[in-house]
Protein backbone atom coordinates (compact mmCIF):
# COMPACT_ATOMS: atom_id res chain seq x y z
CA UNK A 1 0.00 0.00 0.00
CA UNK A 2 1.28 2.98 -0.88
CA UNK A 3 2.38 6.03 1.83
CA UNK A 4 -0.64 8.71 0.49
CA UNK A 5 -3.11 5.79 0.46
CA UNK A 6 -2.29 4.37 4.50
CA UNK A 7 -2.70 8.11 5.06
CA UNK A 8 -6.33 8.32 4.41
CA UNK A 9 -7.10 5.73 6.64
CA UNK A 10 -5.86 6.95 10.22
CA UNK A 11 -7.76 8.53 12.35
CA UNK A 12 -7.72 11.84 13.24
CA UNK A 13 -6.20 11.86 16.78
CA UNK A 14 -7.93 13.38 19.99
CA UNK A 15 -6.84 16.39 20.95
CA UNK A 16 -5.40 15.70 24.73
CA UNK A 17 -3.34 13.35 22.27
CA UNK A 18 -1.67 16.15 20.86
CA UNK A 19 -0.56 18.04 23.86
CA UNK A 20 3.13 19.19 23.88
CA UNK A 21 2.42 22.63 24.78
CA UNK A 22 5.01 24.63 25.89
CA UNK A 23 8.76 24.27 26.10
CA UNK A 24 9.85 27.70 26.35
CA UNK A 25 11.43 26.46 29.41
CA UNK A 26 14.30 28.56 30.15
CA UNK A 27 13.00 31.84 29.67
CA UNK A 28 8.70 30.79 30.57
CA UNK A 29 10.14 30.18 33.86
CA UNK A 30 11.88 33.04 35.02
CA UNK A 31 9.36 35.57 34.34
CA UNK A 32 6.27 35.18 35.88
CA UNK A 33 5.13 37.97 38.63
CA UNK A 34 1.47 37.35 39.19
CA UNK A 35 -0.71 38.65 42.34
CA UNK A 36 -0.87 36.56 45.48
CA UNK A 37 -2.33 37.07 48.81
CA UNK A 38 -0.60 39.81 50.77
CA UNK A 39 1.70 38.51 54.19
CA UNK A 40 2.01 40.54 57.33
CA UNK A 41 4.73 42.26 56.20
CA UNK A 42 3.29 43.74 52.42
CA UNK A 43 5.18 40.74 50.61
CA UNK A 44 3.43 38.22 48.24
CA UNK A 45 2.97 35.35 50.27
CA UNK A 46 3.41 31.75 48.64
CA UNK A 47 1.71 28.68 49.37
CA UNK A 48 3.45 26.18 51.54
CA UNK A 49 4.19 23.12 49.35
CA UNK A 50 2.59 20.04 49.88
CA UNK A 51 4.77 17.42 50.08
CA UNK A 52 3.64 14.06 48.44
CA UNK A 53 5.98 10.66 48.20
CA UNK A 54 6.71 9.51 45.05
CA UNK A 55 5.13 6.73 43.41
CA UNK A 56 7.14 3.58 43.43
CA UNK A 57 8.83 2.30 39.91
CA UNK A 58 8.64 -1.08 38.61
CA UNK A 59 12.23 -2.86 39.08
CA UNK A 60 13.35 -2.36 35.74
CA UNK A 61 14.05 1.44 35.97
CA UNK A 62 16.91 0.63 38.85
CA UNK A 63 20.07 0.20 37.06
CA UNK A 64 22.25 -2.55 38.45
CA UNK A 65 24.68 -1.15 41.10
CA UNK A 66 27.45 -0.79 41.02
CA UNK A 67 26.37 0.56 37.63
CA UNK A 68 28.74 -1.97 34.93
CA UNK A 69 30.90 -0.14 33.07
CA UNK A 70 29.75 0.27 29.48
CA UNK A 71 29.87 2.26 26.12
CA UNK A 72 27.18 5.22 25.25
CA UNK A 73 24.73 2.67 23.72
CA UNK A 74 25.70 -0.46 25.27
CA UNK A 75 22.68 -2.13 26.46
CA UNK A 76 21.84 -2.89 30.33
CA UNK A 77 18.72 -4.31 29.59
CA UNK A 78 15.70 -4.90 28.12
CA UNK A 79 12.12 -6.54 28.62
CA UNK A 80 9.01 -6.80 26.17
CA UNK A 81 5.93 -4.89 26.48
CA UNK A 82 2.72 -6.12 25.46
CA UNK A 83 0.30 -2.97 23.65
CA UNK A 84 -2.70 -4.20 21.80
CA UNK A 85 -2.90 -2.91 18.93
CA UNK A 86 0.47 -1.51 17.70
CA UNK A 87 1.69 -2.55 14.41
CA UNK A 88 4.97 -3.79 15.77
CA UNK A 89 6.68 -5.15 18.97
CA UNK A 90 7.20 -2.85 21.90
CA UNK A 91 10.15 -3.22 24.27
CA UNK A 92 11.35 -0.94 26.93
CA UNK A 93 15.32 -0.73 27.00
CA UNK A 94 17.86 1.03 29.73
CA UNK A 95 20.92 1.78 27.93
CA UNK A 96 24.28 3.66 28.89
CA UNK A 97 25.29 6.83 28.22
CA UNK A 98 26.90 9.96 29.20
CA UNK A 99 26.27 12.92 31.41
CA UNK A 100 28.23 16.08 30.17
CA UNK A 101 30.54 15.84 33.13
CA UNK A 102 31.29 12.77 31.29
CA UNK A 103 29.51 10.37 34.29
CA UNK A 104 28.63 6.82 32.45
CA UNK A 105 24.57 6.86 33.30
CA UNK A 106 22.15 4.53 33.13
CA UNK A 107 19.15 5.59 30.56
CA UNK A 108 15.66 4.74 29.58
CA UNK A 109 13.36 4.80 26.72
CA UNK A 110 11.39 2.44 24.09
CA UNK A 111 12.17 0.30 20.72
CA UNK A 112 9.05 0.01 18.44
CA UNK A 113 9.68 -2.18 16.01
CA UNK A 114 7.59 -2.65 12.72
CA UNK A 115 6.38 -6.12 11.93
CA UNK A 116 7.07 -5.67 8.09
CA UNK A 117 10.50 -7.74 7.43
CA UNK A 118 13.63 -5.54 7.94
CA UNK A 119 15.24 -4.39 4.61
CA UNK A 120 18.94 -6.46 4.08
CA UNK A 121 20.53 -2.96 5.31
CA UNK A 122 17.88 -2.78 8.45
CA UNK A 123 15.26 -0.78 9.23
CA UNK A 124 15.88 3.02 9.26
CA UNK A 125 15.67 4.19 12.28
CA UNK A 126 13.16 7.84 13.38
CA UNK A 127 14.70 8.86 17.04
CA UNK A 128 11.67 10.90 18.86
CA UNK A 129 12.66 13.17 21.30
CA UNK A 130 9.61 14.13 23.73
CA UNK A 131 8.05 17.07 24.71
CA UNK A 132 7.96 18.42 28.75
CA UNK A 133 6.58 15.96 30.98
CA UNK A 134 8.35 17.12 34.10
CA UNK A 135 11.42 15.98 36.03
CA UNK A 136 10.20 13.75 38.48
CA UNK A 137 10.88 9.76 37.68
CA UNK A 138 7.00 9.13 37.34
CA UNK A 139 6.97 11.50 34.52
CA UNK A 140 9.19 9.10 32.32
CA UNK A 141 7.00 8.34 29.37
CA UNK A 142 8.42 4.86 28.85
CA UNK A 143 6.39 3.52 31.77
CA UNK A 144 3.34 3.21 29.73
CA UNK A 145 3.82 1.45 26.60
CA UNK A 146 0.22 1.75 25.66
CA UNK A 147 0.04 5.07 23.86
CA UNK A 148 3.00 3.71 21.29
CA UNK A 149 0.50 2.84 19.32
CA UNK A 150 0.28 6.17 18.21
CA UNK A 151 3.58 5.22 16.30
CA UNK A 152 1.83 3.36 13.73
CA UNK A 153 1.61 5.47 11.24
CA UNK A 154 5.68 5.75 10.81
CA UNK A 155 5.93 1.95 11.88
CA UNK A 156 3.57 1.58 8.66
CA UNK A 157 6.42 3.61 6.74
CA UNK A 158 8.52 0.27 7.51
CA UNK A 159 10.47 2.76 10.09
CA UNK A 160 11.79 1.59 13.41
CA UNK A 161 11.02 4.16 16.12
CA UNK A 162 13.18 4.24 19.26
CA UNK A 163 11.98 7.10 21.85
CA UNK A 164 14.25 7.98 24.68
CA UNK A 165 13.19 9.51 28.20
CA UNK A 166 16.54 11.74 28.50
CA UNK A 167 18.59 11.44 31.20
CA UNK A 168 17.12 11.27 34.75
CA UNK A 169 13.70 10.72 33.94
CA UNK A 170 12.50 7.26 35.41
CA UNK A 171 16.37 6.81 36.42
CA UNK A 172 18.54 8.60 39.60
CA UNK A 173 19.30 11.82 39.17
CA UNK A 174 17.25 14.45 37.81
CA UNK A 175 16.30 15.22 35.06
CA UNK A 176 18.59 17.94 32.85
CA UNK A 177 15.54 19.51 31.70
CA UNK A 178 16.48 21.60 28.42
CA UNK A 179 20.46 21.22 28.51
CA UNK A 180 21.01 20.83 25.20
CA UNK A 181 23.77 18.12 24.99
CA UNK A 182 22.02 15.91 27.69
CA UNK A 183 19.39 15.41 25.73
CA UNK A 184 20.73 15.07 22.28
CA UNK A 185 23.42 12.67 23.88
CA UNK A 186 20.18 10.41 25.69
CA UNK A 187 18.35 10.83 21.51
CA UNK A 188 21.42 9.22 20.06
CA UNK A 189 22.65 6.41 21.99
CA UNK A 190 19.32 4.96 22.25
CA UNK A 191 19.64 4.62 18.69
CA UNK A 192 23.37 3.15 19.04
CA UNK A 193 21.28 0.56 22.23
CA UNK A 194 18.93 -0.47 18.95
CA UNK A 195 21.79 -1.29 16.43
CA UNK A 196 22.75 -3.94 19.64
CA UNK A 197 19.11 -5.90 19.77
CA UNK A 198 19.32 -8.49 17.39
CA UNK A 199 15.59 -8.71 16.97
CA UNK A 200 15.26 -4.85 16.20
CA UNK A 201 17.43 -5.22 12.96
CA UNK A 202 18.19 -1.50 13.22
CA UNK A 203 19.94 -0.21 10.24
CA UNK A 204 22.77 2.92 10.98
CA UNK A 205 20.80 5.80 9.57
CA UNK A 206 18.52 7.59 11.96
CA UNK A 207 16.43 11.02 11.27
CA UNK A 208 15.75 12.87 14.55
CA UNK A 209 12.51 14.30 14.90
CA UNK A 210 11.30 16.33 18.00
CA UNK A 211 9.02 19.41 19.30
CA UNK A 212 9.16 21.89 21.83
CA UNK A 213 11.67 20.75 24.39
CA UNK A 214 11.98 17.69 22.11
CA UNK A 215 12.85 20.58 18.81
CA UNK A 216 15.03 21.57 21.45
CA UNK A 217 16.62 18.07 21.59
CA UNK A 218 16.96 17.81 18.12
CA UNK A 219 18.68 20.57 17.20
CA UNK A 220 21.14 19.34 19.95
CA UNK A 221 21.39 16.22 18.26
CA UNK A 222 22.28 17.68 15.00
CA UNK A 223 24.87 19.94 16.30
CA UNK A 224 26.75 17.18 17.87
CA UNK A 225 25.49 13.74 15.88
CA UNK A 226 28.65 13.50 13.56
CA UNK A 227 31.09 14.16 16.36
CA UNK A 228 29.29 12.12 19.41
CA UNK A 229 28.61 9.06 17.34
CA UNK A 230 30.50 8.94 13.79
CA UNK A 231 29.58 5.57 13.24
CA UNK A 232 25.82 6.21 12.83
CA UNK A 233 24.34 7.98 9.66
CA UNK A 234 22.17 11.21 10.83
CA UNK A 235 19.73 11.92 7.27
CA UNK A 236 18.06 14.77 8.79
CA UNK A 237 16.63 16.63 11.48
CA UNK A 238 12.87 17.61 11.64
CA UNK A 239 12.50 20.17 14.96
CA UNK A 240 8.94 21.26 15.70
CA UNK A 241 8.62 24.81 17.77
CA UNK A 242 12.53 24.61 18.96
CA UNK A 243 12.81 26.94 21.96
CA UNK A 244 15.96 29.69 21.20
CA UNK A 245 15.82 33.53 21.58
CA UNK A 246 16.24 32.23 25.22
CA UNK A 247 17.79 35.80 25.97
CA UNK A 248 14.88 37.55 24.56
CA UNK A 249 11.78 35.78 25.85
CA UNK A 250 11.71 36.91 28.79
CA UNK A 251 9.91 39.66 28.03
CA UNK A 252 7.23 38.54 25.95
CA UNK A 253 6.53 36.04 28.78
CA UNK A 254 6.38 37.85 31.43
CA UNK A 255 2.95 37.49 32.29
CA UNK A 256 2.97 33.49 31.96
CA UNK A 257 1.28 31.36 33.86
CA UNK A 258 3.80 28.24 33.87
CA UNK A 259 5.48 29.80 37.12
CA UNK A 260 6.53 25.99 37.79
CA UNK A 261 9.17 25.61 34.80
CA UNK A 262 11.32 28.54 37.43
CA UNK A 263 11.91 25.79 39.54
CA UNK A 264 12.41 22.93 36.94
CA UNK A 265 15.24 24.65 34.93
CA UNK A 266 16.85 26.16 37.86
CA UNK A 267 16.57 22.29 39.42
CA UNK A 268 18.04 20.83 35.89
CA UNK A 269 20.63 23.55 35.07
CA UNK A 270 22.21 22.95 38.76
CA UNK A 271 21.82 18.91 38.47
CA UNK A 272 23.81 18.67 35.34
CA UNK A 273 26.50 21.24 36.17
CA UNK A 274 27.08 20.79 40.19
CA UNK A 275 26.75 23.10 43.00
CA UNK A 276 30.15 25.11 41.92
CA UNK A 277 29.48 25.46 38.43
CA UNK A 278 26.04 26.82 39.07
CA UNK A 279 25.36 27.54 42.26
CA UNK A 280 21.40 27.74 43.08
CA UNK A 281 21.87 30.71 45.59
CA UNK A 282 22.99 32.80 42.87
CA UNK A 283 19.43 33.06 41.18
CA UNK A 284 16.82 31.53 43.91
CA UNK A 285 16.07 32.80 47.19
CA UNK A 286 15.82 31.05 50.59
CA UNK A 287 12.43 30.66 50.21
CA UNK A 288 13.01 29.40 46.10
CA UNK A 289 15.65 26.86 47.50
CA UNK A 290 13.21 25.47 50.09
CA UNK A 291 10.65 24.85 47.20
CA UNK A 292 13.09 22.96 45.23
CA UNK A 293 12.45 19.89 45.80
CA UNK A 294 8.69 19.85 44.66
CA UNK A 295 10.33 19.08 41.24
CA UNK A 296 10.86 15.43 42.32
CA UNK A 297 7.26 15.31 43.55
CA UNK A 298 5.34 15.48 40.27
CA UNK A 299 4.93 16.28 37.26
CA UNK A 300 3.85 19.38 35.40
CA UNK A 301 0.16 19.35 36.59
CA UNK A 302 1.55 18.82 40.37
CA UNK A 303 4.12 21.77 39.81
CA UNK A 304 1.30 24.48 38.42
CA UNK A 305 -0.76 23.52 41.13
CA UNK A 306 1.58 23.94 44.08
CA UNK A 307 3.30 26.92 42.34
CA UNK A 308 -0.28 29.18 41.61
CA UNK A 309 -0.40 32.64 43.18
CA UNK A 310 4.02 32.53 43.01
CA UNK A 311 5.56 35.39 42.00
CA UNK A 312 8.81 35.39 40.88
CA UNK A 313 9.91 37.60 43.43
CA UNK A 314 8.89 34.81 46.06
CA UNK A 315 11.41 32.27 44.76
CA UNK A 316 13.90 34.30 42.38
CA UNK A 317 17.08 36.46 43.49
CA UNK A 318 17.45 40.34 42.35
CA UNK A 319 19.95 40.62 39.64
CA UNK A 320 22.60 43.27 39.72
CA UNK A 321 20.43 45.05 36.65
CA UNK A 322 17.51 44.91 38.89
CA UNK A 323 15.73 41.88 37.46
CA UNK A 324 14.56 38.90 37.94
CA UNK A 325 16.11 37.30 34.94
CA UNK A 326 19.07 34.60 35.64
CA UNK A 327 20.18 35.37 32.29
CA UNK A 328 21.31 38.46 33.50
CA UNK A 329 23.64 36.76 36.16
CA UNK A 330 27.53 36.42 35.38
CA UNK A 331 27.56 32.74 36.12
CA UNK A 332 23.84 31.50 35.05
CA UNK A 333 23.65 33.83 32.18
CA UNK A 334 25.95 31.40 30.30
CA UNK A 335 25.07 28.35 31.47
CA UNK A 336 21.97 29.28 29.91
CA UNK A 337 22.98 30.66 26.64
CA UNK A 338 25.13 27.61 26.06
CA UNK A 339 21.22 25.72 25.41
CA UNK A 340 20.47 27.93 23.07
CA UNK A 341 20.82 26.65 19.56
CA UNK A 342 21.19 30.07 18.71
CA UNK A 343 24.86 30.01 19.85
CA UNK A 344 25.50 27.13 17.03
CA UNK A 345 28.72 28.62 15.42
CA UNK A 346 29.40 25.75 12.94
CA UNK A 347 27.06 23.99 10.63
CA UNK A 348 26.17 20.20 10.04
CA UNK A 349 26.54 18.64 7.19
CA UNK A 350 22.90 17.02 7.24
CA UNK A 351 19.39 19.32 6.73
CA UNK A 352 17.17 20.45 9.21
CA UNK A 353 13.88 21.15 8.85
CA UNK A 354 11.88 23.52 11.12
CA UNK A 355 8.17 23.25 12.17
CA UNK A 356 6.16 25.76 13.62
CA UNK A 357 2.66 27.17 14.02
CA UNK A 358 1.94 30.68 13.11
CA UNK A 359 -0.29 31.19 15.95
CA UNK A 360 1.63 29.68 18.50
CA UNK A 361 0.91 30.85 21.95
CA UNK A 362 3.85 29.14 23.52
CA UNK A 363 7.20 29.79 21.48
CA UNK A 364 7.06 33.41 19.74
CA UNK A 365 6.85 32.25 15.92
CA UNK A 366 9.46 34.81 15.06
CA UNK A 367 11.93 32.81 17.28
CA UNK A 368 12.84 30.27 14.29
CA UNK A 369 12.35 32.79 11.69
CA UNK A 370 15.23 33.99 14.13
CA UNK A 371 17.06 31.18 14.49
CA UNK A 372 16.79 30.05 10.68
CA UNK A 373 18.22 32.95 9.78
CA UNK A 374 21.22 32.83 12.53
CA UNK A 375 21.93 28.79 11.28
CA UNK A 376 21.54 29.90 7.38
CA UNK A 377 24.24 32.12 8.12
CA UNK A 378 26.85 29.70 9.50
CA UNK A 379 26.11 27.55 6.34
CA UNK A 380 23.31 25.44 7.79
CA UNK A 381 21.13 23.78 5.49
CA UNK A 382 17.50 24.81 6.79
CA UNK A 383 14.21 24.95 5.56
CA UNK A 384 11.45 25.76 7.48
CA UNK A 385 7.56 25.45 7.66
CA UNK A 386 4.92 28.04 9.00
CA UNK A 387 1.35 26.60 9.26
CA UNK A 388 -1.21 29.62 9.64
CA UNK A 389 -3.64 29.21 12.43
CA UNK A 390 -1.98 26.57 14.17
CA UNK A 391 -0.99 26.97 17.84
CA UNK A 392 2.07 25.30 19.33
CA UNK A 393 0.48 21.88 19.30
CA UNK A 394 -2.29 21.95 16.88
CA UNK A 395 0.27 22.72 14.18
CA UNK A 396 1.71 18.73 14.53
CA UNK A 397 -1.21 16.90 12.88
CA UNK A 398 -1.55 19.47 9.87
CA UNK A 399 2.39 19.13 9.36
CA UNK A 400 2.49 15.53 9.99
CA UNK A 401 1.87 13.86 6.24
CA UNK A 402 4.88 16.79 5.38
CA UNK A 403 7.32 15.80 7.62
CA UNK A 404 7.07 12.18 6.61
CA UNK A 405 7.76 12.54 3.34
CA UNK A 406 10.51 15.15 4.14
CA UNK A 407 11.78 12.34 6.09
CA UNK A 408 11.17 9.32 3.65
CA UNK A 409 12.73 11.59 1.22
CA UNK A 410 15.85 11.45 3.57
CA UNK A 411 15.81 7.87 3.85
CA UNK A 412 15.59 7.35 0.20
CA UNK A 413 19.07 9.84 -0.31
CA UNK A 414 17.09 11.89 -2.63
CA UNK A 415 19.10 15.58 -2.78
CA UNK A 416 17.56 17.77 -0.46
CA UNK A 417 15.25 19.85 -2.72
CA UNK A 418 13.20 22.67 -0.87
CA UNK A 419 10.19 20.73 -0.99
CA UNK A 420 6.52 22.13 -1.02
CA UNK A 421 4.34 20.94 1.61
CA UNK A 422 1.45 18.96 0.11
CA UNK A 423 1.47 22.06 -2.59
CA UNK A 424 -0.20 24.23 -0.38
CA UNK A 425 0.65 27.98 -1.23
CA UNK A 426 -0.28 29.64 1.88
CA UNK A 427 2.24 27.83 4.02
CA UNK A 428 5.11 30.18 4.61
CA UNK A 429 8.04 27.97 3.22
CA UNK A 430 11.13 29.49 2.97
CA UNK A 431 15.10 27.84 2.86
CA UNK A 432 18.82 28.98 2.84
CA UNK A 433 20.23 30.10 -0.06
CA UNK A 434 23.68 31.71 0.20
CA UNK A 435 23.08 32.45 3.55
CA UNK A 436 19.97 34.16 3.72
CA UNK A 437 16.36 32.54 4.30
CA UNK A 438 14.41 33.32 0.91
CA UNK A 439 10.91 32.43 -0.09
CA UNK A 440 10.26 29.08 -2.03
CA UNK A 441 7.76 30.22 -3.85
CA UNK A 442 9.06 33.24 -5.03
CA UNK A 443 10.41 32.29 -8.70
CA UNK A 444 12.63 35.08 -8.33
CA UNK A 445 14.16 33.88 -5.25
CA UNK A 446 18.49 32.30 -5.92
CA UNK A 447 18.39 29.04 -6.82
CA UNK A 448 17.69 26.83 -3.35
CA UNK A 449 18.46 23.51 -4.86
CA UNK A 450 21.72 21.19 -2.81
CA UNK A 451 23.49 20.11 -4.79
CA UNK A 452 22.17 21.49 -8.52
CA UNK A 453 18.27 20.15 -8.47
CA UNK A 454 14.86 21.76 -9.09
CA UNK A 455 12.22 21.88 -6.82
CA UNK A 456 9.75 19.07 -7.35
CA UNK A 457 6.60 20.46 -9.57
CA UNK A 458 3.83 18.58 -7.05
CA UNK A 459 4.21 16.27 -3.69
CA UNK A 460 1.49 13.33 -3.43
CA UNK A 461 -1.68 15.17 -2.44
CA UNK A 462 -3.24 14.75 1.25
CA UNK A 463 -6.77 15.20 1.95
CA UNK A 464 -7.56 17.43 4.39
CA UNK A 465 -8.89 15.08 7.12
CA UNK A 466 -5.76 12.50 6.55
CA UNK A 467 -4.15 13.77 9.83
CA UNK A 468 -1.83 10.65 11.15
CA UNK A 469 -3.23 9.16 14.85
CA UNK A 470 -0.03 10.07 16.44
CA UNK A 471 0.78 11.46 19.36
CA UNK A 472 3.19 11.59 22.32
CA UNK A 473 3.51 8.49 24.43
CA UNK A 474 3.46 8.17 27.96
CA UNK A 475 1.46 8.45 30.95
CA UNK A 476 2.19 12.39 32.05
CA UNK A 477 0.88 15.25 30.19
CA UNK A 478 3.24 16.86 27.88
CA UNK A 479 2.88 20.95 28.11
CA UNK A 480 6.17 21.54 25.97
Amino acid sequence: MSRSARRRTVTRPAPALLAPLAAVALVMAFAVPTQAAPARDGRAEAPAPQAKAAPALPAFYTPPSPLPAGAPGDVIRTEPVAVSGLHGTLQRVMYHSRSIKGVDIAVTGYIATPTTPAPAEGYPVVSWAHGTTGIADECAPSLDGNDATNFNALLDEGWLVVATDYEGLGTPGRHPYIVGDSEARGVIDIVRAARLLPDTHASTDYVVWGHSQGGHAAMFSLHIADAWAPELHLKGVVAGAPPSQLNLVYDYLVSSPYRYYLLMVGAAINAAYGDTDAPLGDILNANGIKKIDLVDQGCTGFLGEQTSGVSVQDLMKKQADGTYNPYSNATWGPLIKAQDPQSFTSSASEPLLIIHGGNDEQIPTVSSELLAGQLCATGQHVQRWVYPGQSHAGVIGPSFADMTTWMSARFAGEPDDAQIPTGQTDIDNTVCASGKMVPVSDPSSPDTTVPETTVPDAVPATPSDAVPAYAVPGSPSFTG
